[in-house]
């Protein structure tokens, strides 16, 4: 299977998927720590795919979304963005719509929070 087919599966088997560089418990760059810093503060249900474990995929990720940068987020198989359109999101509060909107669990009450703590 192609790193193209592989990551359309991906993101059609799942809801939520980040593609960062290490994992959701232990991230490997600043970029990828503060997107899933977001979402498991947020409790959001997400996979997370270590870009840094295939180097197909690293590249083919890239190439997928025409988006040079890593981490990339994804809801319901859509493009979101990567770090800066992610926090972008989430303190206008956009994250929040689009998660209702696609019907992603979160909560709401940690989202105010972050949106709180950098007024």
């Amino acid at each position: 299977m192609s790193a193209k087919d592989q990551i359309q599966k991906t993101i059609e088997a799942n809801d939520v998927v980040l593609y960062m560089k290490g994992s959701k418990m232990m991230p490997q760059c600043g970029f990828s720590s503060r997107v899933a810093g977001v979402l498991n503060y947020m409790g959001v249900d997400y996979l997370d795919v270590d870009v840094l474990a295939d180097p197909e995929i690293r590249q083919g990720i890239k190439e997928f979304s025409d988006w040079p940068t890593i981490p990339q987020l994804y809801v319901k198989g859509e493009f979101v963005g990567g770090c800066d359109i992610v926090t972008e999101m989430t303190l206008s509060g956009e994250l929040d719509t689009l998660f209702e909107q696609k019907g992603i669990g979160y909560n709401k009450e940690a989202a105010d929070k972050i949106r709180e703590a950098n007024a």
